[in-house]
Protein backbone atom coordinates (compact mmCIF):
# COMPACT_ATOMS: atom_id res chain seq x y z
CA UNK A 1 0.00 0.00 0.00
CA UNK A 2 1.47 3.70 -0.80
CA UNK A 3 1.76 5.82 2.08
CA UNK A 4 -0.39 8.81 2.50
CA UNK A 5 0.37 11.98 1.88
CA UNK A 6 -0.96 14.99 3.27
CA UNK A 7 -2.56 17.69 0.57
CA UNK A 8 -0.88 20.61 0.30
CA UNK A 9 -1.17 23.75 2.32
CA UNK A 10 -0.49 26.96 1.27
CA UNK A 11 -1.15 30.03 3.29
CA UNK A 12 -4.66 30.60 5.11
CA UNK A 13 -7.30 32.89 3.52
CA UNK A 14 -10.65 33.87 5.29
CA UNK A 15 -13.95 33.13 3.48
CA UNK A 16 -17.35 32.32 4.91
CA UNK A 17 -20.41 30.27 3.82
CA UNK A 18 -24.09 32.07 4.93
CA UNK A 19 -27.32 29.93 5.16
CA UNK A 20 -30.08 31.71 4.28
CA UNK A 21 -32.47 29.36 6.30
CA UNK A 22 -34.37 26.18 5.80
CA UNK A 23 -34.19 25.48 2.32
CA UNK A 24 -32.78 28.38 1.19
CA UNK A 25 -29.44 29.05 -0.81
CA UNK A 26 -26.38 28.72 0.39
CA UNK A 27 -24.26 31.79 -0.87
CA UNK A 28 -20.50 31.11 -0.73
CA UNK A 29 -18.62 34.23 -0.34
CA UNK A 30 -14.79 33.48 -1.72
CA UNK A 31 -16.19 34.21 -5.07
CA UNK A 32 -19.60 36.06 -5.38
CA UNK A 33 -20.31 35.83 -9.01
CA UNK A 34 -20.53 31.88 -8.57
CA UNK A 35 -23.07 32.48 -5.71
CA UNK A 36 -26.53 30.75 -5.74
CA UNK A 37 -28.99 33.62 -8.17
CA UNK A 38 -31.94 34.12 -6.59
CA UNK A 39 -34.51 31.90 -8.70
CA UNK A 40 -36.74 33.20 -11.17
CA UNK A 41 -39.49 31.15 -10.75
CA UNK A 42 -39.83 27.74 -9.82
CA UNK A 43 -40.92 24.32 -11.75
CA UNK A 44 -41.88 21.25 -10.42
CA UNK A 45 -40.44 18.11 -12.81
CA UNK A 46 -42.29 14.89 -12.91
CA UNK A 47 -40.88 12.86 -16.08
CA UNK A 48 -37.11 13.60 -16.84
CA UNK A 49 -36.31 16.42 -19.39
CA UNK A 50 -34.50 15.27 -22.43
CA UNK A 51 -32.30 18.39 -24.22
CA UNK A 52 -30.51 18.24 -27.04
CA UNK A 53 -28.48 21.72 -28.23
CA UNK A 54 -29.07 24.54 -25.56
CA UNK A 55 -30.94 24.52 -22.23
CA UNK A 56 -31.21 27.96 -20.57
CA UNK A 57 -33.39 27.87 -17.19
CA UNK A 58 -32.62 31.58 -17.08
CA UNK A 59 -32.20 30.81 -13.42
CA UNK A 60 -35.32 28.83 -12.71
CA UNK A 61 -35.64 26.29 -9.90
CA UNK A 62 -36.44 22.62 -10.45
CA UNK A 63 -37.07 20.42 -7.93
CA UNK A 64 -38.46 16.56 -8.54
CA UNK A 65 -42.20 15.58 -8.10
CA UNK A 66 -43.66 12.39 -8.55
CA UNK A 67 -41.35 9.87 -9.24
CA UNK A 68 -38.84 11.78 -9.04
CA UNK A 69 -39.72 13.13 -5.61
CA UNK A 70 -38.01 10.71 -3.43
CA UNK A 71 -35.06 12.42 -2.67
CA UNK A 72 -33.36 9.49 -1.36
CA UNK A 73 -29.29 7.98 -2.22
CA UNK A 74 -30.60 5.13 -4.54
CA UNK A 75 -28.79 3.84 -6.73
CA UNK A 76 -30.27 3.63 -10.68
CA UNK A 77 -32.85 6.71 -9.75
CA UNK A 78 -33.64 9.11 -12.94
CA UNK A 79 -32.38 12.56 -13.90
CA UNK A 80 -34.19 15.82 -13.92
CA UNK A 81 -32.27 16.72 -16.74
CA UNK A 82 -31.09 14.00 -19.46
CA UNK A 83 -28.59 16.13 -22.24
CA UNK A 84 -27.94 14.33 -25.48
CA UNK A 85 -24.30 13.95 -26.75
CA UNK A 86 -23.27 17.69 -27.40
CA UNK A 87 -26.28 19.52 -25.24
CA UNK A 88 -25.20 22.61 -22.83
CA UNK A 89 -27.16 23.15 -19.74
CA UNK A 90 -27.02 26.68 -18.11
CA UNK A 91 -28.54 29.00 -15.91
CA UNK A 92 -30.08 26.11 -13.97
CA UNK A 93 -31.11 25.79 -10.24
CA UNK A 94 -31.32 22.33 -8.68
CA UNK A 95 -33.96 22.51 -5.78
CA UNK A 96 -34.81 19.66 -2.99
CA UNK A 97 -35.29 16.75 -4.33
CA UNK A 98 -33.24 16.80 -7.74
CA UNK A 99 -33.33 12.89 -8.15
CA UNK A 100 -30.22 12.01 -10.13
CA UNK A 101 -29.64 15.08 -11.28
CA UNK A 102 -28.28 15.59 -14.75
CA UNK A 103 -27.38 12.64 -17.17
CA UNK A 104 -24.93 13.47 -20.04
CA UNK A 105 -25.06 10.79 -22.53
CA UNK A 106 -21.82 11.93 -23.95
CA UNK A 107 -19.84 15.41 -24.26
CA UNK A 108 -21.99 17.87 -22.59
CA UNK A 109 -21.44 21.66 -21.12
CA UNK A 110 -23.14 22.41 -17.37
CA UNK A 111 -22.68 26.40 -17.66
CA UNK A 112 -24.13 28.00 -14.03
CA UNK A 113 -26.11 25.09 -12.96
CA UNK A 114 -26.41 25.05 -8.95
CA UNK A 115 -27.22 22.06 -6.54
CA UNK A 116 -29.11 23.33 -3.86
CA UNK A 117 -29.11 19.86 -2.60
CA UNK A 118 -27.49 16.85 -4.09
CA UNK A 119 -29.81 14.16 -4.47
CA UNK A 120 -28.23 10.87 -5.34
CA UNK A 121 -25.21 12.44 -7.33
CA UNK A 122 -25.54 15.56 -8.92
CA UNK A 123 -24.47 14.94 -12.22
CA UNK A 124 -23.47 11.37 -14.34
CA UNK A 125 -20.88 11.30 -17.51
CA UNK A 126 -21.13 8.60 -19.44
CA UNK A 127 -20.30 7.73 -23.31
CA UNK A 128 -17.01 7.32 -25.20
CA UNK A 129 -14.50 10.26 -26.36
CA UNK A 130 -16.30 12.72 -24.11
CA UNK A 131 -16.00 16.12 -23.69
CA UNK A 132 -17.44 17.57 -20.08
CA UNK A 133 -17.06 21.31 -19.18
CA UNK A 134 -18.58 22.11 -15.89
CA UNK A 135 -17.88 26.25 -15.92
CA UNK A 136 -19.13 28.08 -12.60
CA UNK A 137 -21.98 27.11 -10.87
CA UNK A 138 -21.75 25.37 -7.26
CA UNK A 139 -23.03 22.22 -5.29
CA UNK A 140 -24.05 21.85 -1.74
CA UNK A 141 -25.30 19.05 0.44
CA UNK A 142 -24.20 15.96 -1.51
CA UNK A 143 -24.16 12.89 1.12
CA UNK A 144 -21.98 11.01 -1.45
CA UNK A 145 -20.31 12.37 -4.71
CA UNK A 146 -21.45 15.55 -6.79
CA UNK A 147 -19.72 14.36 -10.21
CA UNK A 148 -19.36 10.52 -11.19
CA UNK A 149 -17.37 9.77 -14.00
CA UNK A 150 -18.34 6.48 -15.93
CA UNK A 151 -17.05 7.60 -19.06
CA UNK A 152 -15.12 4.94 -21.24
CA UNK A 153 -12.07 5.87 -22.93
CA UNK A 154 -11.23 9.45 -24.57
CA UNK A 155 -11.89 12.84 -23.89
CA UNK A 156 -11.72 14.35 -20.33
CA UNK A 157 -13.43 16.27 -17.88
CA UNK A 158 -12.94 20.08 -16.64
CA UNK A 159 -14.76 21.68 -13.67
CA UNK A 160 -13.62 25.31 -13.48
CA UNK A 161 -14.68 28.08 -11.28
CA UNK A 162 -16.76 26.41 -9.37
CA UNK A 163 -17.87 26.22 -5.61
CA UNK A 164 -19.20 23.23 -3.45
CA UNK A 165 -19.73 22.49 0.23
CA UNK A 166 -20.83 19.60 2.49
CA UNK A 167 -19.90 17.00 0.77
CA UNK A 168 -18.13 13.43 0.21
CA UNK A 169 -16.25 13.86 -3.03
CA UNK A 170 -16.52 16.19 -5.36
CA UNK A 171 -15.53 14.16 -8.31
CA UNK A 172 -15.50 10.06 -8.68
CA UNK A 173 -14.01 8.18 -11.34
CA UNK A 174 -16.03 5.08 -11.46
CA UNK A 175 -14.22 2.43 -9.28
CA UNK A 176 -16.25 -0.84 -10.40
CA UNK A 177 -17.74 -0.22 -13.86
CA UNK A 178 -18.17 -3.33 -15.95
CA UNK A 179 -16.40 -1.36 -18.64
CA UNK A 180 -13.22 1.08 -17.36
CA UNK A 181 -10.93 3.09 -18.99
CA UNK A 182 -8.29 6.01 -18.18
CA UNK A 183 -9.68 9.36 -16.99
CA UNK A 184 -8.67 12.64 -17.62
CA UNK A 185 -10.03 14.98 -15.17
CA UNK A 186 -8.92 19.12 -14.59
CA UNK A 187 -10.20 21.55 -11.67
CA UNK A 188 -9.57 24.98 -12.15
CA UNK A 189 -10.32 27.72 -9.64
CA UNK A 190 -12.10 25.68 -6.92
CA UNK A 191 -13.67 26.54 -3.92
CA UNK A 192 -14.16 23.66 -1.21
CA UNK A 193 -15.70 24.35 1.95
CA UNK A 194 -16.26 21.81 4.93
CA UNK A 195 -17.33 19.80 6.15
CA UNK A 196 -15.87 17.86 3.37
CA UNK A 197 -13.66 14.27 2.65
CA UNK A 198 -11.88 14.65 -0.75
CA UNK A 199 -11.88 16.95 -3.94
CA UNK A 200 -11.46 13.91 -5.84
CA UNK A 201 -11.36 9.84 -5.97
CA UNK A 202 -9.48 8.51 -9.30
CA UNK A 203 -8.41 4.98 -10.31
CA UNK A 204 -4.19 5.37 -10.37
CA UNK A 205 -4.12 1.72 -11.37
CA UNK A 206 -5.90 2.15 -14.60
CA UNK A 207 -4.39 5.57 -15.19
CA UNK A 208 -6.78 8.05 -14.18
CA UNK A 209 -4.90 11.84 -14.34
CA UNK A 210 -6.23 14.52 -12.37
CA UNK A 211 -4.74 18.14 -12.55
CA UNK A 212 -5.71 20.58 -9.81
CA UNK A 213 -4.45 24.14 -10.68
CA UNK A 214 -6.00 26.63 -7.80
CA UNK A 215 -8.14 25.47 -5.31
CA UNK A 216 -9.07 27.28 -2.26
CA UNK A 217 -9.60 24.98 0.89
CA UNK A 218 -12.05 26.39 3.47
CA UNK A 219 -11.82 24.30 6.67
CA UNK A 220 -10.11 21.46 8.19
CA UNK A 221 -9.80 17.75 6.96
CA UNK A 222 -10.44 18.02 3.04
CA UNK A 223 -8.15 15.93 0.93
CA UNK A 224 -7.17 16.48 -2.52
CA UNK A 225 -7.33 13.39 -3.94
CA UNK A 226 -7.76 9.70 -3.20
CA UNK A 227 -6.06 6.96 -5.09
CA UNK A 228 -7.97 3.63 -5.69
CA UNK A 229 -7.15 0.27 -7.35
CA UNK A 230 -10.30 0.28 -9.63
CA UNK A 231 -11.98 -2.78 -11.41
CA UNK A 232 -14.62 -3.96 -13.99
CA UNK A 233 -15.71 -6.76 -11.31
CA UNK A 234 -18.28 -5.08 -9.33
CA UNK A 235 -16.28 -5.15 -6.41
CA UNK A 236 -15.62 -2.21 -3.82
CA UNK A 237 -11.99 -0.95 -5.18
CA UNK A 238 -9.66 -0.63 -2.98
CA UNK A 239 -7.92 2.74 -1.32
CA UNK A 240 -4.24 2.68 -2.02
CA UNK A 241 -3.24 6.31 -1.37
CA UNK A 242 -4.34 9.65 -0.47
CA UNK A 243 -3.01 13.18 -1.76
CA UNK A 244 -1.17 13.91 -4.93
CA UNK A 245 1.60 11.60 -5.84
CA UNK A 246 3.46 13.81 -8.94
CA UNK A 247 1.96 11.00 -11.51
CA UNK A 248 -1.49 10.14 -11.05
CA UNK A 249 -2.91 13.45 -8.81
CA UNK A 250 -0.58 16.72 -9.49
CA UNK A 251 -1.73 19.92 -7.50
CA UNK A 252 -0.47 23.62 -7.43
CA UNK A 253 -2.02 26.84 -6.48
CA UNK A 254 -3.76 25.07 -3.46
CA UNK A 255 -4.35 27.85 0.11
CA UNK A 256 -5.99 27.03 2.92
CA UNK A 257 -6.01 26.07 6.72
Amino acid sequence: MMADSRRIRGRAIGAAVIALGLGAAVVFTNFASAAVPEASGEQVVTETIEVTGVFDGENKRFIGGGALGGGGQEEGQDPLFQLADGATLRNVILGNPAADGVHCAGSCTLSGVHWEDVGEDAATFRGTNATVVIEGGSAAKADDKVFQDNRGAGGSVTIRDFEVADFGKLYRSCGNCSTQAARTVTMENITATAPGDVLAGINSNLGDRLTIDGVTLVGDDIELCDRFEGNDTGDEPTKIGSGPDGTSCIASNVTGP
